[in-house]
């Protein structure tokens, strides 16, 4: 199978990244390591190439409505210039894929999904939907730059505050998270429209910027240039991965599948109870009144530990009662921690053990995130 190449792909082989396979594009994983990246995102500020993720467009009367009547989180809880996560459920409840929706207006929806998901997510949404909604995929014909740190709002009042135009109120400082803006920059020999999201899979302050793919490299050097004063890194999805573990946030393919349903996976907050329907709702709404036999939740080493999806979670008796779906060495905390499906009566503060390797290494069940969220700042 030939991999999809990102629009910067050239730019981070000149940065000597290390390229892996990831939802069908070839994906920068690091750079300068995996444990400085992270710091950086956490400390100072990081700059992620996400474009192997999804973008389309549904554009027609009532497009957000029809989209409402699809999706498990309720549209109608945010109004345009605001952005919702939900997740597209099968008829059993579980789950197709997760993403963020923008709402431009009733008529104009903006969608992102997963890479792997892309295209049967678009497939779906498409397949019985009214004839005079325009669906427009351009997965491939934008790109996605992620800025994420506590200084990455400086760097943004440097790139698009200072000798720069920009439609649209003040992105640095004047954006609340969950909402984005369509912008323009120009300044110097740039000059770039594009969409700029108070979003992130970080758990830090951070923007993700919807931009042509011919104008990606462009916005890429210039956020580069002006966030150097401020610690600016290139970080890889290696990063990207032990941020978004110690945050808790579900990874689709591990902790979210069609294997596993929005009340399985504690992401029911994502999903719109009081509606009238949604793809899936009897089959999770079954779930909710009877419960499930299992239940995604926080575990940190007691130990040396480190725990790594598909690796049992055992009981006394050495009987598997549970498996870790998300796990890693968490870089702020310096100790193992992941995400692992256990018994529902399961509690904070007890104690599981999880077979490493061919050892039992004791694990604390921990209440999520691991390290506080700063999304918000």
């Amino acid at each position: 199978m030939t991999l999809i190449e990102s629009p910067l792909a050239e730019v981070h082989t000149s940065l000597g990244a290390k390229f892996s396979p990831f939802g069908g594009w070839a994906m920068p994983v690091q750079y300068a390591g995996i444990l400085q990246e992270h710091k950086a995102v956490r400390e100072a500020v990081g700059l992620f190439d996400v474009s192997h993720l999804g973008t389309f467009l549904i554009e027609g009367e009532a497009a957000a409505d029809y989209l409402n009547t699809r999706v498990s989180n309720d549209l109608n809880k945010i109004t345009p210039g605001h952005a919702q996560y939900t997740l597209l459920l099968d008829a059993s409840g579980g789950v197709v894929d997760d993403m963020i929706v923008y709402l431009f207006a009733p008529d104009h929806v903006m969608v992102i999904p997963n890479a792997s998901n892309a295209d049967e997510v678009l497939s779906r949404l498409m397949d019985s939907s009214p004839d005079h909604l325009r669906w427009t995929n351009r997965h491939t014909a934008d790109g996605i730059i992620a800025i994420q740190g506590p200084r990455s709002a400086e760097v943004m009042e440097a790139a698009f505050g200072h000798n720069s135009s920009v439609r649209g109120p003040d992105l640095s400082h004047g954006m609340g998270y969950m909402s984005f803006e369509r912008a323009d920059l120009v300044a110097e020999s740039v000059s770039v429209s594009l969409t700029v999201c108070r979003t992130g899979y970080t758990g830090e302050l951070g923007y993700e910027l919807v931009v042509p793919a011919a104008d990606m490299k462009t916005v890429w050097t210039w956020l580069m240039e002006r966030g150097e004063a401020y610690g600016i890194q290139p970080c890889g999805l290696g990063a990207r991965d032990t941020l978004r573990t110690e945050m808790g946030y579900p990874l689709h393919g591990q902790d979210l599948s069609l294997e596993i349903s929005p009340v399985e996976a504690r992401v029911g907050w994502a999903v719109g109870w009081k509606k009238d329907s949604f793809d899936g709702d009897e089959a999770v709404r079954t779930q909710r009144r009877h419960g499930v036999s299992r239940t995604l939740m926080g575990i940190r080493a007691c130990g040396r530990g480190i725990p790594r999806a598909h690796m049992s979670v055992i009981d006394e008796n050495g009987e598997k009662i549970g498996e870790v779906t998300s796990g890693t060495f968490s870089p702020t905390l310096n100790v193992g921690i992941g995400l692992a499906f256990l018994p529902p009566e399961t509690q904070i503060g007890d104690k599981v053990t999880v077979e490493v390797r061919s050892r039992h290494e004791e694990f604390e069940v921990v209440k999520l995130p691991f390290v506080p969220s700063h999304v918000s700042n």
